[in-house]
């Protein structure tokens, strides 16, 4: 039977991802889950060994010339060849990336361009590990219980636990996250203590050459730098945004400037309060960093008698997931879950469960794994192992990382309501890549824009608020009462408080993300320090009591995980995840038809056509940022 150009383009793409792809795939895909969330020394070794060669072997499909030539031929008749949406989608995809690879390029800056390619994996490997290891050495290690005045006797217990782990018996310790700010500064009433934790993370890559990530980072910038100006594009930036749904860094810096002025206003009116608080108590002392969330958690109680302590206690860890994360899923979607105790696992705290879709038929399987470990990366996120595809047969395997704090043995798991809305958040990623409905796998549900990837995720965090959800999971974990309305009320209440503050220490990793990949290869610093400070002034979020939510030396994100230059997608896509949040209100809520809607017009639907298109078709309209700024308190409707 002769080739069609039709069946010619599904060969390419069977080529790609199933004859000599998809074992690599699958393979990389649970490696990832190891590096990421339970690695050590020998995973580490292989890693750095394997990533050039990753590298290498991307290049050698999307720098080949014959490929790229069958696949310009079947482009340049895709207006003749009667294709399905999805599979005419998956040509321009192709055309596009193979384009943005550098595909076109003559063979000499191929072959730099691969030289580039492959230093930059092995850097961001390298940095990694550097981060790893910087942020397990800064662990504060105290010897007197007083220094932790203020913590819960839970918190306490888990930082001795913490210690004897790490042979400091008769000690405590409490370990780095990954953001600029660390949870227990809410609570330390220690001021010596609390700067000494600050300091610990803010410097936790620059204590010793063995884990300093500057010079690193300085030269991925200029290695991107470089690429994109190879690639004839004016920076990183303008590169790399071509196939997002801003388009364009001038797009993204117009967005944050509509937010920047908002949000550092409220952010100074904030301080001010704090700084009125401090005076009050004769603290005799002007705010710092690492006594604001100390303060603010005072100012908090005060202004809206909200107390952390008091919440915990109604949000329990395996309560939530089963009775607010899953029930709200049922509600909408019409899912439900049956655990597993049958599949392996690569660390004792992971969990599975079996997904099962309305009609009763498994839909995918979902991992979780919630608990802080020092050999686990920083945050949370979500990521499949096993991509679905109608063209390969495959079902969605999916998994939620998480890095709450571990109870002592024989405690429960308490959690912040802020550790609630990741549960929420996360799974939001996982309904993407559960719902994914694709014959083609590289279309396939969260396999999307970064500046679209967050709108599912985001959206979803909304449901843990909502009534009817809060009150299936926020019961009391020793008496099961439901949480009195009144703390209820407190939460709603304070749900805008101290949004100056997360909004600007937010932006200010985003301008620093944009920064960094907006130079062109003649400026790239030779000063990581110095660059930061002076991109935070120039993009006026250099507040001194806020700092950014993640220094350059410890930005996970944009040097290895695959967020250069879109950091800003977090906040964008809560723009989109707010409106369309506002038509479900519109609309009577949380309905399960309001929700198969949304399954059929946003949550399953990959990235099979342009996402303003996509977004459009759902809400009718642009996207407004108004609903986004109301919810923050940053707008009077």
């Amino acid at each position: 039977m002769p080739i069609t150009p039709t069946r010619q383009l599904l060969k390419i793409h069977w080529w790609r991802w199933r004859k000599r792809g998809q074992l690599l795939h699958r393979v990389s895909s649970v490696f990832s889950v190891l590096t990421g969330a339970n690695t050590n020394d020998t995973l580490q070794k292989v890693q750095g060994n394997v990533a050039p060669l990753l590298a290498a072997n991307q290049d050698a499909i999307y720098l080949n010339s014959k490929l790229f030539k069958r696949i310009q031929a079947v482009y340049a008749k895709k207006d003749k060849l009667n294709l399905d949406p999805e599979s005419e989608h998956l040509l321009e995809y192709y055309n596009q990336e193979f384009t943005l690879a550098g595909a076109a390029l003559p063979d000499s800056a191929k072959a730099k361009l691969k030289e580039l390619n492959k230093e930059e994996a092995g850097l961001t490997t390298r940095f990694t590990r550097l981060l790893l290891a910087g942020t397990k050495a800064a662990a504060l290690v105290v010897s007197d219980t007083s220094a932790l005045s203020g913590l819960s006797s839970g918190a306490i217990a888990t930082a001795a636990q913490n210690a004897k782990a790490a042979k400091q018996d008769g000690k405590w310790m409490l370990s780095i996250q990954n953001t600029t700010q660390q949870p227990a500064l809410q609570s330390l009433k220690d001021r010596d203590t609390r700067q000494k934790l600050f300091g610990a993370s803010w410097t936790r890559t620059e204590k010793s050459d063995s884990n300093d990530t500057r010079k690193v980072i300085l030269r991925l910038a200029k290695i991107r730098a470089e690429k994109a100006s190879l690639l004839g594009f004016k920076n990183y930036a303008d590169w790399k945004l071509r196939d997002q749904m801003a388009k364009t860094p001038e797009a993204v810096a117009d967005f944050m400037a509509k937010l920047v002025s908002a949000a550092t206003a409220k952010a100074k009116g904030e301080a001010a309060d704090i700084q009125a608080l401090i005076d009050q108590q004769k603290g005799g002392f002007k705010l710092q960093p690492y006594d604001w969330n100390f303060y603010a958690e005072q100012v908090r109680k005060a202004k809206y008698d909200l107390d952390e302590e008091q919440v915990k206690p109604y949000f329990e860890l395996n309560k939530v997931l089963r009775d607010g994360v899953f029930y709200a899923a049922n509600q909408l979607y019409g899912l439900t879950f049956k655990e597993r105790h049958d599949l392996p696992v690569y660390q004792a705290d992971v969990r599975t469960f079996d997904v099962f879709d309305k009609d009763g038929s498994q839909l995918g399987i979902f991992y979780c794994d919630y608990f802080k470990r020092d050999n686990k990366q920083g945050g949370a996120w979500m990521d499949n192992m096993v991509t679905q595809s109608k063209l390969l047969g495959s079902k969605p395997v999916i998994y939620n990382v998480c890095n709450f704090a571990k109870p002592a043995a024989g405690q429960p798991a308490l959690i912040s309501f802020d550790d609630v809305r990741t549960m929420f958040h996360e799974f939001g990623h996982g309904l993407h890549g559960l719902f994914a409905n694709q014959q083609y796998p590289s279309l396939s549900g969260a396999n999307t824009a970064r500046d679209f990837v967050e709108f599912p995720s985001q959206f979803n965090e909304n449901w843990a608020l909502y009534p009817q959800v809060f009150a299936h999971y926020a019961v009391h974990y020793k008496t099961g009462a439901l949480m009195p309305q009144a703390l209820v009320d407190k939460i709603k209440k304070a749900g805008t408080f101290n949004q100056g503050y997360a909004l600007t220490e937010a932006l200010a990793a985003a301008e620093l993300d944009l920064r960094w990949h907006t130079l062109a290869p003649n400026e790239t610093p030779t000063d990581a320090d110095k660059f930061e400070m002076d991109a935070l002034h120039k993009s006026g979020v250099d507040l001194p009591q806020v700092p950014p939510r993640y220094r350059s030396s410890y930005f996970l994100h944009i040097w290895a995980n695959g967020y250069a230059a879109g950091y800003y997608a977090y906040a964008w896509t809560e723009m989109l995840d707010h409106d369309a949040f506002q038509w479900f209100m519109d609309n009577g809520g949380l309905t399960r038809a309001n929700g198969q809607r949304f399954r059929d017009m946003v949550l399953s639907r990959g990235n099979t056509e342009d996402y303003g298109k996509l977004f459009r078709d759902f809400r009718g309209h642009d996207p407004d940022i108004k609903p986004m700024l109301l919810f923050r308190g940053l707008a009077k409707k």
